[in-house]
């Protein structure tokens, strides 16, 4: 069947004007087609309670997805200016007005938000949690100490015990002890004043540090000696000194001033000096000096710590 084209022609303007009735009488509405609409910014569940003029954390993350700045609506002046403060808005707006959020405090503003929202659903204490100690017992030699848990053993190297800090390489806790065959030790007091027993372990330290390259020079430094009285009723020295280490950049040059030292290590060494079994113990302590400004107490606590037990036969 063939259709003449004044019957098409007078079928397409009754559907021309139909739609213009429609249209006309706001049944229908002309919009975009659906390709070129933008999709809408997500509501945040978080802030759409709360004031619909808050950027919320969606609309953000939508923003930064596009190179313009955030466009943020106040939908009710009243509504805004009672979240936000008198003084913010006019209290004459009554239409929608935009204002703009630039990219960089929209990320400011997500960040804080979320951090806000934690603090305030959870007790967030900030404070670097405290070091937990584990117990070392070696009832064959007769000591016993606290060290750090995640401290790691290294054997072989030359002490009775070694632990080592698997972070800061510098830092590590050893117990030397005496020969049984050669020392006949009563009390630490044998040693002499704390002060004396200072100098020994001083000139101790710097015999094992000596050092046969050129240009290398150590500086020494006795910081405090003390003794106190342990709660097992013995007596225990303690003592801390400071050695730097210096090498020269070109040790082999001609001129002087062509030798210029540079600061290799500075390390504090606590020593503690005790006393059992006929044989005297030292438990050493070395960590670098601007550590052990942040790790001080948990070191007093490794000190106290260290006591001297009678050996199993």
């Amino acid at each position: 069947m063939y259709c003449s084209y004044s019957f098409l022609s007078h079928l397409l303007e009754c559907y021309l004007a139909t739609m213009f009735s429609k249209i006309t009488s706001g049944v229908l509405s002309i919009s975009s087609p659906p390709w070129r609409q933008k999709p809408p910014l997500p509501q945040c569940p978080i802030f759409a309670s709360k004031c619909p003029s808050t950027p919320s954390l969606c609309s953000v993350f939508w923003s930064l997805r596009n190179p313009r700045n955030l466009v943020c609506k106040a939908k009710d002046a009243s509504m805004a200016e009672e979240s936000f403060g008198e003084g913010l808005f006019d209290a004459k707006l009554t239409k929608t007005k935009d204002f703009t959020v630039p990219r960089r405090k929209a990320v400011a503003l997500m960040f804080s938000s979320v951090m806000l929202l934690q603090l305030g659903s959870q007790n967030i204490t900030l404070a670097q949690p405290s070091l937990v100690f584990r117990e070392y017992v070696d009832t064959f030699d007769g000591y016993t100490f606290k060290y750090p848990q995640n401290w790691i053993q290294v054997r072989g190297a030359g002490a009775d015990i070694f632990f080592r800090d698997p972070f800061v390489l510098d830092e590590n806790i050893s117990v030397e002890l005496s020969s049984p065959s050669s020392s006949k030790y009563k009390s630490v007091e044998d040693l002499g004043p704390p002060q004396i027993a200072g100098e020994k372990v001083l000139k101790q330290y710097l015999t094992e540090f000596m050092s046969t390259r050129l240009g290398v020079r150590r500086e020494s430094n006795i910081l405090t000696t003390s003794s106190r009285v342990a709660d097992d009723g013995k007596m225990y020295y303690e003592v801390e000194v400071n050695i730097k280490s210096y090498a020269n950049n070109n040790e082999l040059a001609v001129m002087p001033q062509e030798r210029i030292a540079r600061l290799e290590w500075d390390r504090r060494y606590l020593s503690v000096l005790g006393v059992e079994n006929n044989r005297l113990y030292e438990l050493r302590l070395q960590t670098p000096e601007n550590v052990f400004q942040e790790e001080e107490d948990d070191l007093r606590q490794i000190m106290d710590s260290f006591r001297v037990i009678k050996a199993l036969d």
